[in-house]
């Protein structure tokens, strides 16, 4: 199929793709560049290959192939990529036994650097409050560098997903720079979790009172806290060892 108009029906619904109500709706959304494609294709999630005319890719699912006005129209990178895909959004539910739960991570790039890292240390799944930043915004999908395809990636309401996992005896873990034990002396239980929280404001009340033990990282007096997806990144790395 070639597409030459932005203002062609199948377009505009593309487009809405970049709503995050639409894409919960339609359960699918869009990847820009060759490696996000790439990664998406091995896990079975790409649904349709967009191409921009003249660029030629051996994958075998539906393509479109659109003129260079159409890809300028619906890709978000100041310079539009040659190649975009649409991929369907996960459903497996299953959480395994090290997780890692993200409480009000509002910044794309940290949240893309801590799903990398939880790729990197072998966790099972993370798990997303309802006030972090959506995991399909392109900034998050871009710093992922594809990883976002690596682990599971659930979105939960934590004042109903926690209690859950406490009944489950998960051991729950907070952060606290002042009053936690040293994450190089922190035995881990064989089923937990790790919370990490907003970058202002660290994890939320609530979390704060679901935790069992509360753990830190030992630093110079020089640096009061570190950013969360440097702090979360040595975390995971310490307890992978």
């Amino acid at each position: 199929m070639y597409i030459e108009s932005a203002d062609n029906k199948k377009i505009k619904e593309i487009n809405k793709l970049h709503d995050k109500k639409y894409r919960e709706k339609s359960g699918l959304f869009l990847v820009e560049g060759l490696n996000l494609i790439s990664c998406a294709n091995k896990r079975g999630l790409l649904k349709t290959l967009i191409l921009l005319e003249g660029t030629v890719l051996p994958i075998d699912v539906d393509t479109i192939i659109v003129s260079n006005k159409v890809m300028k129209k619906i890709s978000r990178l100041d310079t539009p990529p040659s190649m975009m895909g649409i991929c369907k959004i996960p459903t497996d539910s299953k959480f395994g036994e090290k997780i890692l739960i993200l409480d009000g991570i509002q910044d794309p790039g940290n949240l893309g650097t801590i799903i990398r890292s939880a790729v990197a240390f072998n966790m099972d799944s993370i798990i997303l409050s309802n006030t972090c930043v959506d995991l399909y915004n392109t900034k998050v999908l871009r710093a992922t560098q594809g990883m976002i395809f690596d682990i599971n990636i659930l979105r939960r309401d934590l004042k109903m997903f926690i209690p859950l996992l406490k009944q489950g005896r998960y051991k729950i873990y907070g952060t606290d720079v002042s009053g936690g034990k040293n994450i190089r002396n922190i035995k881990l239980n064989s089923h937990f979790a790790i919370i990490m929280g907003n970058e202002g404001n660290g994890i939320s009340e609530f979390s704060k009172s679901m935790c069992d033990e509360f753990l830190y990282i030992k630093m110079n007096e020089n640096c009061e806290s570190l950013n969360v997806g440097v702090a979360t990144s040595i975390i995971l790395y310490e307890i992978s060892k």
